[in-house]
């Protein structure tokens, strides 16, 4: 997910409705004739076919990716505000490469005042994450204070050098790593200042009743190194991330009169939940039912805590995961609901939501939203991995990690719903399927729209379908805006690294287009049972690894049984308008050009004049050799109209030339 806020966003029918559409023009210029050598030129994808990355667009024979487990140990501190750490992670190198260092996000660091993200935008990352309205924020941190770096290879424990340098730290090696499966430790000891409601993706803040704190970004990461660029240490300048998988072992200690929701399995019951609390808890894992854990009346009743006063540590469990998160709050209500997987396998709703967020229209639905959605996903896609999928209410609204998700407070009806089905899809893209969401956001956000918007069509038979965007939830603007910021001659392609373009254009080109893009070529290119056979694959090929951009275009394309090249070309690679007129009728011959760079199948529809019709569907190869195209019709009844596009599938630039009545 490349945001920190939430907006919903465009039904598909919208989507669809051709209204100047100019994502796909990327200017308001005329566009240039249309040439068919350029449209369809063999294209060369960015990443070249290799051992690692096969023709096919799966993983290669000798495909690698090394592998980060954590063992983390965090102490909140809620007099002083801070987090205290202790993480031990075992890091794999099981490339071919010898590492002489090791690169780690320092993620809290972008909240320093000599942060790259703060100097270059007066805190960009800060603002984007409370929303377009929220004024620039004074506050910052020290960041990570680093109180220990230590390497342990061996039996040898040794002090580390490092160098911090924004948000990443490179530790290097005294002795180097070894290549296919080298191991060693690296022990941090850390501690850090929490933001308040400013910091966007981890925050602490007062609910009517008590504090919230939603706590990522919380331990120093692991870099990715992987065959493409070795060290990826693009810098946190507010987009999102790109980890390593592995196996996590954590424990958080917070006072003892809070619950704590972490992603994961919840490995010591006894030791932080009272005998009611698991008796119910142990009823949620068997019913269909939502079930309080603890209820509403019971967030000020001291008996629904173990033991009052000091602290309890709450362990949790979570493998094949690029990372976790958590969030704590004495005034938490809990309920939870079985998941039904593929294969008989179960997995566990839960919502963690404080008084205020009760209501029938609210946060009671919240645990049905959340199974109703994994369980829809995991049929139409691939089955949901983790032992539970959990939706919290706080100040970080609308982010989404692996397993938990962070909504808002007062998220209630069809808001509520679409946030919670975006934030929990972000489980399939991109926390099973590990695309580098810092640079290719359309993987991300993209591709969750796409399934998020199926997901909105078919719940309680389409109770809050379309999912539709009556406003910006944070920026106040109409479904037109969004389309004339489409048509914005400075809009990105959707290659463009995710920071380098702004809110404005964040929202249409990385979502909207990006799930259009997938719209068009399950519903117009490829059809549903071929795109749904190569998208379900490609989901099953790349599942805990790296795919980049070239390795979903290769394999849609070898997998649906099309050569797409004119497509990820003019959709992805450039800004290409799409627009085919009605030129002329003469007697039962029609004539059609393409005054577009970009192409489509595309539906011609005559009406005769005895009322009757026909239909024609134009494949992309009418365009190969030129851009014109003349149907003679068997029928020779007098024509009455012809009408491009006739039920508004396509993003045609310019509708006025669509129809055409006859003489």
């Amino acid at each position: 997910m490349k945001k920190m806020f939430w907006l919903s966003l465009l039904p598909v029918a919208l989507l669809s409705a051709g209204v100047q559409t100019g994502a796909q023009t990327g200017a308001q210029t005329p566009s240039p004739a249309y040439d068919p050598r350029i449209t369809f030129a063999p294209l060369t994808l960015p990443d070249p076919v290799n051992v690692y990355r096969s023709s096919n667009g799966a993983p290669g024979p000798s495909y690698w990716q090394n592998q980060a487990d954590y063992q983390l140990h965090a102490t909140l501190d809620t007099a002083a505000k801070q987090i205290y750490g202790n993480e031990v992670i075992t890091y794999t190198n099981n490339s071919p490469d010898t590492l002489p260092s090791l690169w780690i996000h320092l993620e809290q660091n972008i909240y320093r005042k000599d942060s790259r993200a703060h100097i270059i935008a007066g805190g960009m990352a800060r603002r984007r994450a409370a929303g377009p309205h929220t004024a620039p924020q004074d506050n910052t941190t020290d960041g990570f204070v680093l109180d220990s770096v230590q390497i342990q290879a061996g039996k040898q424990t040794s002090r580390a050098g490092y160098l911090v340098s924004d948000t990443r730290m490179q530790i290097r090696l005294a002795h180097p790593l070894n290549p296919h499966g080298g191991r060693l430790k690296i022990l941090i000891r850390y501690h850090y200042k929490i933001p308040g409601e400013w910091g966007g993706r981890t925050t602490w803040g007062m609910s009517r009743q008590g504090e919230i704190y939603d706590i990522a970004q919380w331990y120093p990461r692991m870099c990715v190194y992987d065959d493409l660029r070795g060290w990826d240490t693009f810098p946190y300048l507010g987009s999102e991330f790109y980890l390593e998988y592995g196996n996590f072992d954590y424990y958080v200690t917070v006072p003892s009169n809070m619950l704590v929701a972490g992603s994961g399995e919840l490995m010591n019951p006894r030791d932080v939940l009272t005998s009611t609390e698991i008796a119910r808890l142990q009823q949620a894992r068997t019913s269909d039912k939502t079930i309080y854990i603890r209820k509403p009346q019971e967030v000020s009743d001291p008996a629904s805590r173990p033991r009052q006063g000091g602290a309890l540590t709450w362990h949790f469990h979570m493998d094949h995961t690029r990372d976790v998160t958590w969030s704590a709050s004495p005034v938490f209500i809990w309920d939870a609901a079985r998941i039904n997987l593929p294969a008989g396998k179960t997995a566990l709703a839960e919502s963690f939501y404080p008084p205020e967020s009760v209501g029938p229209d609210a946060w009671d639905k919240s645990t049905e939203y959340v199974k109703d959605t994994v369980e829809h996903f995991s049929r139409q896609w691939y089955p949901y991995p983790w032992p539970a999928a959990i939706n919290v209410a706080g100040f970080t609204a609308g982010m989404e990690y692996p397993g938990i998700v962070f909504d808002g407070i007062a998220d209630r009806g069809s808001v509520l719903f679409w946030v919670t089905a975006h934030e929990i899809g972000h489980n399939w893209f991109p926390m099973l399927v590990g695309s580098n969401e810092r640079r290719h956001a359309f993987m991300d956000e993209g591709f969750n729209t796409f399934i998020d918007i199926d997901e909105s069509a078919t719940y309680g038979h389409g109770k809050y379908g379309p999912k539709r965007d009556s406003e910006y939830s944070a920026g106040g603007e109409p479904p037109d805006m969004i389309l004339k910021v489409l048509d914005n001659p400075d809009a990105p392609t959707l290659m463009a690294l995710a920071d380098s373009y702004g809110y404005k254009l964040g929202h249409p080109v990385s979502y909207f287009k990006g799930a259009y893009g997938m719209v068009l070529l399950r519903e117009q290119i490829l059809g549903p049972e071929r795109f749904d056979w190569a998208f379900r694959k490609y989901i099953r090929d790349w599942a805990y690894k790296h795919p980049s951009p070239s390795d979903f275009f290769r394999e849609m394309q070898s997998e649906g049984g099309e050569d797409l090249g004119w497509f990820w070309r003019g959709w992805y690679l450039n800004n290409w308008k799409y627009d085919v007129a009605v030129d002329k009728i003469e007697g039962s011959t029609v004539t059609l050009s393409n005054r577009g760079r970009l192409v489509l199948p595309t539906t011609v529809q005559v009406t005769f004049k005895d009322g009757t019709s026909t239909r024609v569907r134009l494949p992309v190869e009418t365009w190969m050799q030129k851009g014109t195209y003349t149907w003679t019709l068997q029928n020779k009844s007098p024509i009455a109209s012809v009408v491009v596009d006739p039920d508004h599938q396509l993003p045609d630039d310019d509708r006025s030339n669509n129809t055409m009545q006859a003489p």
